[in-house]
């Protein structure tokens, strides 16, 4: 809530950094522990209501008692059952909530070669700035780390006392060196005659140690630090570490401090995925960081939390009294904590928010004008956050549409309304539920949201946003939302975004797991609430091979992965860590109902903006239904145009099969289906087991056509290798012939295509096809004709120029032309492969059988379509009246489409009687 400005004078900064740092090569750090724990080693965060329960003294071990915040750290005792205890402390009235003790660890970073200079000094103009402040003797910054070198010669003249957390009683020295290179970034001592200089010349650091020397530590000790800062006078409190997930403990830690009055900055983290907590919560500054080319880091974590970025290369102080490169988001937060320390000694009015919203409209833009999830609002500008006006409202000039300023899904932002409107769009990642809550300075204040899918289309009104949280339902990408008020306003707008419920909810039990068909699938699912466990089932009806496979998109999910067959021991795939994928072997699987469970890791338990993929890879193990049928004389009987399916199930397992022809048959075998990596030979052989045709091979489907006379016939199947879990297909399919013809039985034209490939006047175009339908070219037709009437030539040169002695009918084009049957076009072409008309055929036919002969030209128009004065009219005139040609139903004769073969074939057998 906003503190009146009295409070503010008394009031207490703090800064979260969270980050990773690289490891300097003069001082090695040891690999920090996984965050895993099994349950005997989690200890467990109370908070009560009131007064301890004592029952917690009889059934648990105490690691830690807060007096003042009223927490107890605890652990089952070792003759308790965990799951019951737990569930005892959860139904408990006398507890406000019991939460894993989380582990907090230093995100470590690659030592690779870095700048051995200032440079990041420059990218966020400090010099420029420092003519305007320079910091101030007042300012406390408590760095709750690893601790701080205390000896430094470049960072004692700036320490005062602080607390050690892990040891207490003992100087919070650091021993791992991460405190000691934050403190540098913040306030190396300037203008001293070596080292290097911080952002701060003038401030006071405060060392709490609540980290060990392998940079790891417990969440209570991170509150408990950020407790002891806020309490004994720090305003600025630097933290260097990060979790994936929301705390509840942590989230009362940031309000405690919030209610103080302090400005909250956390680094994003160095993984290139989901920003860590607590930067992601929606009052902190989420810092993410920049190579020198301006341009954000490709391992900077990124997502709608984030609000800025800084130079994520530094050179700083590091343990033992020397210098030296370091790198991270944990070297951009400092220099964002320190610029608004900054701010602070220049602007001591400026509560907490208005530094937060000032850090952002000062920003440089490096990305998309605006917000973006990468940048968030720009580059750090240590320069410009001292010297541009202060704007209650960063986003005046968002009165339309056109206007509208984005925001991000998660964040806080600070406007003003006056008689106008704000617009302001949002890109949501992902169906869901997007929540928008308001604070507003004015008491009584009424100020109604409305969400536009569609700008230029109506909108979704909610009523006062202030005394009522809106939940608007949103889809994948941008929408757009204004905000209306009875009277000038100046609002502080928090959004919070939960996703879609995934279709296979309600299963969150085994019993009731959403029910799958037992094969092979990909499954897209959200954990949308609190401890969502989602579970499938799936009835196996064959032997066979199973795995699992579930990947995430964001590192707030650490899967979990539980595999069941009913009645039978779990099995539990939890190998990897946050935002890594799980894959289970492959399991030998028996007929029967297995479960499968999809989760979060147990201290995960809160609802994640983000999806996982659940892969499951079923192979049955499949039964030949033909066998056996190792032998000829075991052949399985096919039903021709009727598809069969088998296995080879060994290497030497041969498949035999048999199919029979009553009359003479064009025979199509197909195998199919064949698995990947497999190669088969298919044989054809006759009733005495010769054999008439073979063909092997893989991937693409084994085909074979043989033209077969009546009679019995086998298949021959075989393989380079067994198969069990997928059948191969295997199909034979007959067509009786006719003239050796598959296409010509029941044609119209059946007849005369009969009389004359039988007496070779025509062939077919491929083996067993004439394609009665298809059009007839001027190549066949000079070919048809000389067949027809024995025509023969004399050898001469080549008449056409695109005719060349190759051709397959040169002869009988050149012997046509020769008797003036057929004729070229006026560019000396031929051009063979071009289709005729019919009055092309008519004519061509005719001109053959000298029919053309004495015509003379007449006003009589023979069909519909033709008129008198066409070129062929005439000839198709006498032809008419003699009966030779008809046209259509219609009486038209359509003389310009193109003639078919059967057409051809039809009128040349007319003329050939």
């Amino acid at each position: 809530m906003r503190l009146t400005k009295t409070l503010l004078s008394y009031g207490l900064a703090f800064v979260l950094l969270l980050s990773c740092i690289v490891i300097s090569t003069e001082e090695p750090i040891p690999s920090a522990p996984s965050d895993k724990r099994t349950d005997s080693e989690l200890s467990w965060i109370i908070q009560w209501k009131n007064e301890v329960d004592p029952v917690v003294y009889e059934n648990s071990s105490i690691l830690s008692q807060y007096s003042e915040s009223n927490i107890t750290v605890v652990r089952p005792k070792e003759t308790i059952h965990e799951g019951d205890w737990l569930e005892y402390w959860r139904s408990s009235e006398q507890v406000e909530y019991i939460q894993p003790n989380h582990p907090y660890h230093i995100a470590q970073t690659p030592d690779d070669p870095l700048f051995a200079n200032q440079h990041y000094l420059q990218l966020i103009h400090a010099e420029e700035a420092w003519e305007h402040a320079v910091g101030s003797d007042d300012m406390i910054i408590a760095v709750v780390d690893t601790g701080i070198d205390l000896t430094h010669p470049d960072l004692q003249d700036h320490l005062i006392e602080g607390t050690n957390l892990i040891q207490p009683g003992t100087p919070p020295q650091d021993d791992n060196g991460h405190g000691t290179s934050v403190a540098g970034v913040l306030a190396a001592v300037s203008d001293n005659d070596q080292g290097v200089s911080g952002l701060l010349w003038n401030a006071k650091i405060m060392p709490i140690k609540a980290l060990e020397s392998d940079g790891s530590g417990d969440e209570d000790k991170l509150g408990e630090g950020i407790r002891y800062a806020v309490d004994n006078g720090a305003r600025i409190v630097v933290l260097s570490l990060g979790l994936n997930k929301p705390s509840e403990y942590m989230k009362n830690i940031v309000k405690y401090a919030e209610d103080k009055g302090v400005l909250l900055v956390a680094a994003a983290g160095n993984e290139g995925n989901a920003v860590k907590y607590p930067a992601a919560y929606p009052t902190v500054i989420g810092v993410g960081g920049i190579s020198n080319d301006l341009q954000p880091h490709r391992r900077s974590n990124y997502g709608p939390e984030l609000d800025i970025v800084a130079p994520w290369n530094v050179f700083t102080t590091t343990l033992g009294g020397g210098y030296g490169s370091k790198e991270g988001t944990s070297m951009a937060a400092p220099q964002v904590a320190a610029v608004s320390a900054l701010i602070w000694s220049q602007y001591l009015e400026l509560e907490p928010y208005q530094v937060r919203n000032l850090i952002r409209q000062s920003a440089q833009e490096i990305q998309q004008p605006g917000w973006d999830e990468k940048s968030g609002y720009g580059l750090l500008r240590a320069d410009r956050a001292l010297t541009i006006p202060y704007q209650e409202d960063m986003y005046e000039g968002n009165h339309d549409p056109v206007g509208a300023q984005a925001i991000s899904i998660n964040q806080q932002i600070n406007g003003v309304l006056t008689d106008r409107q704000d617009w302001f769009y949002i890109d949501a990642p992902y169906d869901g539920t997007l929540y928008f809550s308001m604070e507003a300075d004015q008491p009584g204040a009424r100020v109604k949201l409305t969400h536009y899918t569609d700008p230029n289309r109506p909108g979704q009104n909610y009523d006062s946003i202030v005394t009522e949280r809106a939940a608007v339902q949103v889809t994948k990408g941008r929408s757009y939302i204004m905000l209306q008020a009875d009277q000038p306003v100046t609002y502080r707008l928090t959004t919070d975004f939960l996703i879609y419920r995934d279709p296979f909810e309600d299963n969150d039990r085994q019993y009731k797991a959403y029910v799958l068909p037992d094969r092979s699938h990909t499954i897209v699912g959200t954990f949308h609430q609190e401890n969502d466990h989602d579970w499938f089932a799936m009835n196996i009806r064959h032997e066979g091979i199973l795995q699992l496979t579930v990947s995430v998109d964001t590192a707030r999910i650490d899967p979990v992965l539980l595999i069941q067959r009913q009645g039978e021991k779990e099995i539990i795939i939890d190998d990897n860590g946050d935002g890594e994928t799980e894959v289970s072997d492959p399991i030998e699987v028996k007929p029967g109902m297995y479960y499968f469970r999809v989760s979060n890791i147990p201290a995960y338990s809160a609802p994640v903006t983000g999806e996982y993929t659940l892969t499951i890879d079923y192979s049955p193990q499949l039964a030949d239904p033909n066998e056996p049928n190792n032998r000829s004389y075991q052949a399985t009987s096919l039903t021709l145009g009727k598809e069969i399916s088998g296995l080879i199930q060994s290497n030497d397992d041969v498949d035999w099969f048999q199919f029979k022809l009553t009359e003479r048959s064009l025979v199509d075998l197909e195998l199919s289906n064949v698995p990947e990596g497999v190669q088969m030979q298919m044989l054809l052989h006759d009733y005495s087991i010769n054999l008439i045709n073979q063909e092997a091979g893989g991937g693409d489907p084994l085909r074979m056509t043989e033209e077969l006379e009546a009679g019995t016939y086998y298949i021959q199947l075989s393989a380079d290798k067994a198969f069990t879990h997928q059948y191969y297909k295997l199909k034979v399919s007959n067509v009786g012939l006719t003239a050796g013809f598959r296409d010509i039985s029941g044609h119209w034209a059946e007849e005369d295509i009969v009389k004359l490939t039988s007496r070779g006047v025509l062939e077919g175009i491929e083996p067993f096809r004439f394609a009665p339908d298809q059009p007839m070219t001027r190549a066949q037709s000079a070919a048809v004709v000389s067949r027809a009437f024995g025509l023969t030539g004399k050898n001469s040169a080549a008449v056409f120029h695109d005719l060349a002695q190759s051709h397959w009918a040169y002869e009988a084009i050149n012997t046509a032309s020769q008797y003036g049957l057929i004729e070229g076009y006026p560019d000396g072409s031929f051009q063979p492969e071009r289709t005729i008309s019919r009055m092309e055929m008519i004519a061509l036919l005719a001109r053959a059988q000298d029919l053309d002969e004495g015509l003379a030209f007449s006003d009589e128009a023979p069909y519909t379509d033709v008129d008198a004065n066409y070129w062929g009219a005439p000839l198709l005139a006498k032809l008419k009246r003699e009966n030779w040609v008809s046209g259509y139903a219609d009486g038209s004769f359509r003389p310009n489409q193109r003639a078919t073969r059967a057409e051809f074939v039809s009128f040349l057998a007319k003329l050939l009687k």
